[in-house]
């Protein structure tokens, strides 16, 4: 079986401070969720204005919690609203554009190189910011912003006041000394994610998502397709987001300018792409622009380049060329592809870019979770708990419109994205290194909902995957599959990480994608020993101890029973400290059919061959002999003991039974199987008419409860 490889994503751009279709239906899916934060808004601003104050924000207050968690500045920042920096303060002049964002002292050029790029949208942009925002009529001192998070769109109030240093802004600014809309902009921003300092490092793609619940496609430029330049084309046309980068392979040079105007280690907006007639050719070009408002090109087809006076007036005007030190420059494709290592398209609707058509595109979205012990099995590499990750079963029902080579497939996108793990930073939270896997569903198994079994994945390789693992925020990858069914698995790399993740399936026909959950239930056990009605050597000493113990009544407690039990377990030579009170108590509860609160001796029969094969499950996983199984072996046995669970109950049984280690001994291992078998047992005998459903009073409940 092919092993999966791990990406290591290198470091973020970044300016460090000084020492000192598919999407619009989950759109229009969550307009009320929209709607009714931003009454948030509403209610609070007119709180404000009736009784004459302007609004301070409790949950981002105007203090060094709000600015860093790791680092300290040599110089005090003073919080201030505009009103209190310039005169005639304005949220908006002349209507928002690129050249309105200016980087400060926060290495967020990758936040900064989205905006440049929203600002091309305007239905995004309003989308983004609300509009009717001002610093004139009805001032209350509070603004706010929406952006899409993991599945929704939220609304986030925030006050105006602003960290400045010598009246002057420390963060983002704009050209204009009186425009505001981008500073409080990063600043709701920087609230979603805890503070200005979480927004330091990062990929483009994270805050175009996050201004259009768009997902992101990377192209690498080495091995880039070689319709490149159709492909960006295309892109702006249909309003995609785009964003670039030059790698930079020593820490020391990133954000370093080189020779030609270029930063590396730093991030770009791609802002055109058109074409000239340059001496009777056709001249490919691509419009940059560098968030520090400065720090241009100087190649050719720069601002000041030779090539702009040897082309028609009415191309310059066309191209809007501008001979400014603004950030802004066009270059030669060319050199585009030459310079630039990384290109990241954030599509509105994937809509396939390699086509001439456009698509509708359907999404579904699932969420979910690894948890250490239970769900959190790692890639492919690790056989033995790979199939304990949450899976996805896909069902592709159509194929394309537009089928090539006369074969009949799907086309579709899985987007594989991490929750909240720049905003948990200061806590010393970083990225997984995240990837998935897909595999075909065998005819047989189809409408079947359990969850996979780990020999399922020994013997099926997986029909395709993601390229790499990569520890960014998302992972996203295009297929072309036949129609049929197929499971999803995504993981972390390594085993045991836990996290959050949403995860999206994008295709242009009708897709279902939705978690598999096994159906609770009790099954036969499996390949257990058979237990002979004729009593062993082993049978007639445990009689003999049992009436030895028992007395005249020939009934046993539970402390009795635990005298027996850690009898026999010793003499088996089992790597157990044996069984405990409580143990014996829950073992009295299950077998205890007349209520006596002992066992007779055909109870303690029954009893003890339940024992016996459930010793043989727990020493069919304990191969090395040291009386411990881990969590992942316990889901298998689980299992093999007949009881088939959700992820959920899974994970309560972990926190239950396992130790520090996640490691279960065999008591343990006993007292789940105990437990089980007895809810089961309860539930089944309130349940007459065997509809899954069973109503209890208070009595019943805690009679269930408490002796279980």
């Amino acid at each position: 079986m092919p092993h999966d490889i791990k990406s290591a994503q290198r470091a973020p751009a970044r300016l460090p401070l000084p020492s000192k279709g598919g999407l619009y239906p989950i759109i229009n899916r969550n307009k009320d969720v929209i709607k009714a934060k931003s009454e948030v808004f509403q209610c609070l601003k007119k709180e404000c204005l009736r009784k004459g104050v302007l609004f301070e924000d409790p949950e981002f207050p105007a203090d060094e919690s709000s600015l860093f968690y790791s680092q300290f500045l040599p110089f005090k920042l003073e919080w201030k609203r505009p009103p209190e920096i310039c005169e005639n303060p304005r949220f908006i002049v002349g209507g928002a554009s690129r050249t309105d964002i200016c980087q400060g002292d926060l290495g967020d050029c990758w936040f900064l190189a989205a905006i440049a790029c929203l600002t091309l949208n305007e239905k995004l942009l309003y989308r983004v910011i609300p509009k009717d925002q001002y610093f004139t009529e009805n001032y209350a001192g509070i603004f706010h912003f929406q952006f899409w998070r993991f599945g929704e769109w939220v609304d986030v109030v925030i006050d105006d006041r602003i960290p400045t240093f010598n009246n002057h802004l420390v963060f983002t600014k704009s050209a204009e000394r009186n425009e505001f809309w981008s500073a409080l902009l990063e600043k709701a921003y920087a609230k979603l994610h805890g503070s200005y300092e979480a927004l330091k490092g990062g990929n483009t793609t994270e805050a175009m998502e996050d201004f259009t619940g768009g997902v992101t496609e990377f192209f690498e430029m080495k091995g880039a397709p070689k319709d490149m330049y159709k492909i960006m084309k295309k892109a702006t046309e249909r309003g995609s987001l785009m964003a670039c980068s030059i790698d930079s392979f020593v820490p020391l040079q990133f954000e370093t300018r080189m020779p030609n105007g270029l930063v590396k280690g730093h991030a770009y907006s791609v802002t055109g792409v058109d074409e000239v007639t340059h001496r009777n050719q056709k001249v490919k070009l691509v419009r940059l622009r560098n968030p520090w408002g400065s720090i241009e090109w100087n190649g050719p087809w720069s601002d000041k380049a030779r090539e702009w006076s040897e082309i028609e007036k009415l191309q310059k005007l066309r191209l809007h060329h501008q001979m400014k030190d603004d950030g802004e420059f066009w270059m030669a494709f060319d050199d585009f592809k030459r310079y630039y290592t990384k290109l990241e398209i954030c599509n509105l609707t994937p809509d396939a870019l390699d086509d001439d058509k456009l698509h509708k595109w359907t999404v579904s979205i699932n969420e979910g979770r690894w948890v250490r012990g239970c769900s959190a099995g790692g890639c492919r590499n690790y056989p033995d708990t790979f199939w304990t990750n949450p899976q996805y079963r896909l069902k592709l029902f159509e194929e394309d419109d537009d089928p090539d080579d006369n074969e009949v497939l799907c086309t579709f996108l899985v987007a594989l994205m991490q929750k909240n793990r720049r905003k948990e930073r200061k806590i010393g939270v970083n990225f997984h290194t995240i990837g998935f896997a897909i595999y075909e569903v065998p005819k047989e198994m189809h409408g079947n909902k359990q969850h996979l079994p780990k020999d399922f994945f020994l013997y099926h390789a997986s029909k395709c995957r993601s390229k790499s693992y990569i520890n960014l925020r998302e992972i996203s990858e295009r297929f072309r599959l036949p129609p049929g069914e197929y499971v999803i698995i995504p993981s972390t790399y390594e085993p045991h990480q836990e996290g959050e993740f949403v995860l999206r399936v994008f295709s242009e026909k009708q897709n279902l994608s939705e978690e598999i959950e096994n159906q609770i239930r009790t099954d036969n056990p499996k390949s257990l020993p058979v237990i002979s009605n004729k009593e062993s050597e082993e049978d007639l000493q445990f009689h003999r101890i049992f009436r030895q113990i028992a007395g005249e009544d020939m009934q046993i407690s539970a402390a009795e029973l635990k005298s027996i039990l850690n009898r026999v377990v010793k003499k088996h030579n089992m790597k157990t400290e044996g069984f405990a009170l409580e143990s014996c108590r829950s073992m009295v509860a299950l077998m205890d059919t007349d209520g006596s609160g002992k066992l007779n001796l055909a109870e303690f029969k029954h009893l003890w061959n339940k024992i016996k094969q459930w010793q043989a499950i727990f020493q069919e996983y304990d191969k090395d002999n040291s009386g411990l199984i881990d969590s992942y072996e316990l889901r298998s046995a689980v299992n093999d003991a007949g009881f088939r669970l959700n992820s959920h109950l899974y994970e309560l049984i972990s926190m239950r039974y396992t130790d520090l280690n996640m490691n279960v001994d065999f008591d343990s291992f006993i007292c789940c199987i105990l437990r089980l078998e007895g809810m089961f047992r309860a539930f089944h005998a309130f349940d007459k008419d065997g509809d899954g459903i069973i109503k209890l009073n208070v009595l019943e409940w805690l009679q269930l409860t408490i002796y279980a």
